[in-house]
């Protein structure tokens, strides 16, 4: 790897391919689900190391809701148990815990475990991670409009004030940066109703490997990846003004951790 630049400030992750690694297995579903979580735990610590500010993971969308029953209960149990099994080491890891999606439609223990996981962590003042849970653009945007016209109503907003700035102002993430980076997992290429209107200059990286199988050399990899891409926001290259070259901070703690 010899690219060089910063690295992301929001990373988001769309954790396909569960069912996929737990088939070619012959496990049962939940069973991707449950290696699921040893990515996660190894992304979110790798991010905090690496000084990333925001990573959004999709966990479950508005959509995941039509799947059977006893799945979308497992889920729901495994959530809760992570959630528990978790929370006192990313406190400790100065994790501060969020969630955007329609809260209310989670079940009340579940409710409660987010409730108490982002109460204990909310000072923290590391990597910032946000749970999509219940989740997906769509909604995200039609919530927004729904706000927007309600205050246009009551006369509280006028309507020729709004403009891409409002907008984002009213979506569920209104207090944090689009992301830099978005992964998607398991080589699909996609974003499944994943923060359509936040997406719009991300750059965007497919790993072929499924969620379980993800851990931080991906990450590593993708970041790096990251770092190649000219970033131009519609302008042309000789608009952007050449910036300092930051050193390949991946580079450099993938060679302390591995003592090379």
């Amino acid at each position: 790897m010899h690219a060089s630049g910063p690295i992301p400030v929001h990373i988001a992750v769309i954790m396909d391919g569960n069912g996929r690694w737990a088939k070619k297995r012959g496990f049962p579903r939940i069973a991707g689900h449950n290696e699921g979580v040893e990515s996660v735990r190894d992304t979110v610590e790798a991010c905090g190391q690496l000084g990333v500010k925001h990573l959004t993971l999709y966990a479950f969308s508005t959509e995941n809701w039509k799947r059977p029953q006893e799945e979308v209960s497992m889920l729901m149990r495994l959530l809760m148990r992570a959630l528990r099994d978790e929370t006192d080491k990313l406190h400790e890891n100065n994790v501060k815990v969020d969630t955007i999606g329609d809260f209310p439609t989670l079940p009340i223990e579940v409710q409660d475990e987010l409730t108490d996981a982002m109460t204990k962590t909310k000072l923290n003042t590391g990597l910032h991670l946000h749970l999509a849970l219940s989740y997906s653009g769509r909604w995200d945007i039609t919530t927004a409009i729904k706000a927007i016209a309600e205050d246009v109503r009551r006369g509280t907003l006028a309507p020729e004030s709004i403009d891409d700035q409002l907008v984002s102002r009213y979506l569920a993430t209104k207090n944090v940066p689009d992301p830099d980076l978005l992964i998607r997992t398991s080589g699909e290429f996609r974003i499944s109703n994943f923060l359509l209107w936040q997406l719009a200059y991300s750059e965007i990286y497919i790993s072929t490997s499924c969620w379980p199988d993800f851990r931080r050399k991906e990450l590593y990899e993708a970041i790096t990846d990251f770092q190649r891409r000219e970033r131009r926001y519609g302008m042309v290259s000789e608009q952007l003004q050449p910036g300092k070259r930051k050193p390949n901070a991946v580079q450099r703690f993938f060679n302390n951790v591995s003592g090379s």
